[in-house]
């Protein structure tokens, strides 16, 4: 064997030997941060069927594509996976209540749920894409529509992005499929704000209580999550 091949076999071994590296880290990363997609998928395959594992397993595909990705890509593809996979539904029809916080696991397996159902996987999975979650808030608003031309309101959850702490955000809805500023929204009144560190009421700017201990559902639904692999 020729020393130029030695060399060559030589730089293809570092080659597989950091790509090697490299997924261990993927991985440990994500389980570190509270992501056991390998135990998401076994659950969404036992409870819902194979579709399900396969959705999960596309979502732990997308998640690792996007982890180096700018936070503009990761809200525009994580906005658009959940707006595809889950079909809107009122709570009672997909879970015979009539207010229930579905966590991610659960939205996937019955392809189905309401505004906080789609706010909460989409907030879960762009933290595990790598967005900070300093800069998401699941958001309650007043959302004002036409309805059989009479005006209506009625309460509804979107997703809320702050590129800091001052920036106008970003919305993230269900019901309208591009993301756009605050401002654009005329539609939308915010009532208060909250994730898994602090609550926010109206647009301070500065979180006013725990909302694990004010908001029961979330505290549910967080544990669910932490049960099913997630957080």
């Amino acid at each position: 064997m020729s020393l130029k091949t030695t060399f060559n076999l030589s730089k293809q071994q570092l080659r597989v030997t950091a790509m090697m590296i490299l997924m261990l880290f993927c991985y440990g990363y994500i389980f570190a941060a509270g992501y056991d997609f390998n135990k998401l998928a076994t659950l969404a395959q036992q409870r819902y069927g194979e579709e399900a594992r396969g959705d999960i397993l596309q979502l732990e595909q997308l998640v690792s594509q996007l982890k180096s990705a700018p936070d503009a890509e990761k809200l525009a593809k994580i906005n658009h996976f959940f707006n595809q996979k889950i079909m809107f539904a009122d709570d009672i029809d997909v879970w015979g209540q009539s207010d229930y916080w579905a966590s991610p696991l659960e939205s996937i397996g019955r392809q189905a749920g309401d505004c906080e159902d789609f706010s909460i996987a989409k907030y879960i999975f762009l933290k595990a894409a790598g967005v900070s979650n300093d800069k998401l808030r699941l958001t309650y608003v007043r959302a004002s529509y036409m309805y059989h031309n009479q005006l209506t309101v009625r309460a509804h959850m979107v997703l809320s992005y702050y590129a800091t702490p001052q920036s106008e955000p970003l919305i993230l809805d269900n019901l309208v499929p591009n993301i756009s500023l605050a401002s654009a929204r005329k539609d939308l009144s915010p009532i208060f704000s909250f994730n898994d560190k602090g609550l926010w009421v109206g647009n301070s700017s500065k979180p006013k209580s725990d909302p694990q201990t004010n908001l029961s559902k979330w505290r549910d639904v967080l544990t669910r999550m932490q049960t099913d692999g997630l957080e």
